[in-house]
């Protein structure tokens, strides 16, 4: 029986959405490079070298920084379960629908969640914050999400490090969808766990989670009186392979089979961020940003959120045009993809994301193009 051509070949796709984002030669190259063991010094330096430059994206002297097996999910997770314990007290910045998602998680960590809402398209204040510490003083962990995928938010975090650490809790942070091209600094910032993904903007395919675990976070598991309750994730047993038995690169202890030729793109694509430079990357994305959103607003269409993120374009569907029909015509017609809706949001937003390798004058231009003549 022979395969259709469409599951044979994959097409070519414009990747414009919330993620994946389009992914660079060089770094499928790298994927299909020979596979090691996942002990093999060979691969361990290399593994060695992809933290370091994680290090680097994430602006951290952290030395637990690593990327978890698993999608941009399995590094909320990891930090839900390793932070938490059952009957805790936790407060949850919810915007979106990944602040929701981290209140699920950690609820299934056996924590009591206390809730710190603002309506969707808007930012959580610090105040907000502040009054939630008060009015919770054992929360343990606060968790808010810097780019919000669902409405295109960008969360300023000035500010709530100190507040949180003031009552002893740690500072945990969604970077899904700003880590490579938004400013991420977690030590200036004091944020003591971050998680991120590779299919946004470090233009990697899915399958890694990058975290960072900063000291308060890793005296908190240190303290647990209760084990993990994922063995998977659990960060007591992981860090002996990062880091080697002793915490200094030797002795490392097996724990599971690595992602190894994943791993070899992540390299790829973080030496790719590197050469560019953060700061010309950072640059780039919100030139293009820009671009797009000038282009967008000429034809009448508007944002959600009134602070927006560069890399998550998350706007209203103009009056009256059906919102799958628009996008199937872009597939189909221009190979373009765009993200639909979230939640409250589902048939009301289009998300276009502007992330990596996509963040290009071609790029919007052609959206721009194509976008005019289907709404035409």
């Amino acid at each position: 029986m022979t395969s259709s051509p469409s599951t044979a070949f994959p097409a070519e796709r414009l990747l414009l959405g919330p993620g994946p984002s389009p992914v660079p030669q060089r770094v499928l190259r790298a994927l299909g490079a020979p596979t090691l063991g996942h002990l093999d010094p060979q691969y361990l330096a290399i593994m060695d070298e992809t933290c370091a430059r994680l290090r680097e994206v994430f602006r951290t002297k952290n030395a637990l920084t690593f990327p978890v097996s698993g999608t941009g999910m399995a590094g909320m997770e990891c930090i839900a379960t390793n932070l938490i314990e059952p009957g805790d007290e936790a407060i949850v910045c919810i915007n979106g629908v990944f602040g929701a998602r981290m209140k699920d998680v950690i609820e299934r960590c056996g924590a009591t969640v206390h809730v710190v809402e603002a309506p969707w398209g808007e930012v959580i204040s610090l105040e907000q914050v502040k009054a939630a510490l008060a009015e919770h003083p054992k929360a343990k962990v606060v968790t808010i999400v810097h780019a919000e995928t669902s409405t295109g938010v960008h969360q300023s975090l000035e500010g709530f490090a100190d507040a949180v650490h003031a009552q002893g809790a740690l500072l945990v942070v969604d970077a899904v969808t700003s880590l490579g091209g938004h400013d991420v600094r977690v030590d200036d910032w004091g944020i003591d766990a971050i998680f991120s993904g590779t299919q946004k903007c470090l233009s990697c395919p899915p399958g890694l989670a990058p975290v960072s675990f900063g000291e308060r976070a890793l005296a908190r598991m240190d303290a647990r009186k209760t084990k993990v309750q994922s063995w998977y994730l659990d960060v007591s047993m992981l860090r002996k392979y990062y880091l080697g038995g002793g915490g200094g690169g030797g002795g490392r202890v097996y724990h599971h089979t690595a992602p190894v030729n994943m791993t070899y793109a992540l390299h790829e694509a973080l030496g790719i961020v590197l050469e560019e430079g953060l700061e010309n990357r950072i640059a780039r994305h919100e030139q293009m940003h820009k671009r797009l959103r000038a282009g967008l607003e000429a034809m009448g269409i508007s944002y959600v959120p009134k602070r927006s993120l560069h890399t998550l374009n998350c706007v209203y569907i103009p009056d009256g045009k059906d919102d799958a029909a628009a996008r199937k015509r872009l597939l189909e017609e221009y190979g373009i993809e765009i993200g639909s809706g979230l939640g409250v949001m589902a048939g009301k937003a289009w998300r276009i994301g502007l992330m990596g390798h996509g963040a290009t004058l071609r790029n919007v231009d052609l959206l721009l193009a194509a976008l005019k003549e289907i709404l035409r």
